[in-house]
């Protein structure tokens, strides 16, 4: 079952279990008590302020209980409160070893042109009706950074019932939604057939939206094929060849700057590879089309900067990085913006293309994963 010590006059619990030994500050441990005075019962928000909790708290007592619980008396409250020692594994920090900047976690799967047979896909009308259909294709979106929907209804603002399964549009200055109209033959030059380079959408904008969906109602034109790269792949990939490379990038910003429209003036200033304090990759922005004047990197480091860009650039490029996938109407993909670049081949011959597009945001997505994920197995 295991054993429990108090340590350094009680400001430190050491807990052994299955030959491990874990262990945990007391204030830490009464800040995260679960009893119904410090948590609320029906949404786990706590009911106290850390100032609630004496300053000079420690444990007093610690024993484990025959039903595997670890039972705790924090003085000078003389509180005794209970803790599940499986719950106190799972979310253990000691012992944790730093990670070279740039990791991901587990949950995380990087990929490149072989993902190409494994594309994430599912039918819409599966998903609606299927919660564990969705929970699976979602937790592949959350994996991979992307997803393909097929069977979806071929009419006006159909790309709504793709977010309705996870979450809500974020409005934006294009409005709900934007459309992607493409003629190969154009009476205007506006609608070309033209291939776009992979990039992620509205880096200007601060913050980005996290979430894209791009929704097809008309494909006749040959070509015009979707395709996606994993930007944190790339960015592993540039690491990997010239680590002064990815510093640079993960280390100054790029500005972006989007004024296309009267009263809009769109900035932002973010490095194109963004980094949380302990190091976890959590964003790539790449878009050359809104590259502003970068004035943020010294003048002894530009000149790397600049080649650290063009080396991105050029992976980002490489057909090895690439998966592609022709969307027919009803069709849909899903990426996460904040990771995947996504961009479309050039058109030939004759026809039209027709999509529409709108944003969201992850953090629903990964609220509505994580609340299925939660759900009891179905009892037969």
């Amino acid at each position: 079952m295991g054993t429990v010590t108090i340590l350094d006059e009680g400001k430190i619990i050491a807990l052994e279990r299955s030959g491990k030994t874990l262990r945990f500050h007391a204030m830490w441990l009464r800040d995260n008590a679960w009893d119904d005075a410090t948590r609320s019962s029906s949404n786990g928000q706590r009911l106290i302020a850390l100032r609630d909790i004496p300053a000079d708290t420690h444990v007093s007592a610690a024993h484990l209980s025959s039903d595997g619980k670890l039972q705790l008396t924090f003085a000078p409250e003389n509180k005794t409160i209970g803790f599940d020692a499986g719950w106190l594994s799972a979310h253990a920090y000691d012992g944790r070893a730093l990670a070279a900047p740039g990791w991901v976690p587990e949950t995380t799967e990087l990929w490149d042109s072989g993902l190409m047979n494994r594309v994430p896909i599912a039918e819409l009308p599966a998903l609606q009706r299927e919660e564990n259909v969705l929970a699976g294709w979602l937790g592949e979106v959350a994996r991979f950074g992307f997803g393909k929907l097929t069977g979806g209804p071929i009419e006006d603002g159909a790309l709504f019932d793709v977010v309705d399964l996870f979450g809500y549009v974020r409005e934006t200055n294009y409005g709900r939604k934007f459309e992607v109209r493409t003629e190969v033959n154009p009476t205007n030059l506006a609608f070309t057939g033209l291939g776009l380079q992979a990039h992620t959408d509205n880096p200007y904008r601060d913050p980005a939206p996290t979430v894209q969906v791009l929704y097809c109602l008309e494909s006749s034109a040959a070509g015009g094929e979707n395709m996606v790269v994993d930007g944190f792949r790339a960015a592993h990939r540039l690491r990997a060849e010239n680590q002064r490379f990815f510093d640079l990038l993960a280390t100054y910003c790029a500005r972006f700057e989007y004024a296309g429209e009267a009263g809009v003036r769109l900035q932002s200033r973010r490095p194109m590879i963004e980094l949380a304090p302990d190091g976890e990759l959590i964003g790539v922005r790449f878009n050359n089309r809104s590259m502003a004047a970068a004035v943020d990197v010294p003048f002894d480091d530009m000149a790397d900067w600049y080649a650290a860009y063009r080396r991105f650039g050029e992976i980002i490029d490489d057909t090895a990085m690439e998966v592609t996938f022709r969307l027919e109407p009803g069709e849909a993909f899903i990426v996460d913006n904040t990771r995947v670049l996504h961009a479309r081949k050039a058109y030939s011959g004759t026809g039209t293309r027709w999509l529409q597009g709108c944003y969201a945001d992850k953090d629903g997505l990964r609220s509505r994963l994580a609340a299925l994920q939660a759900q009891p197995e179905p009892t037969s």
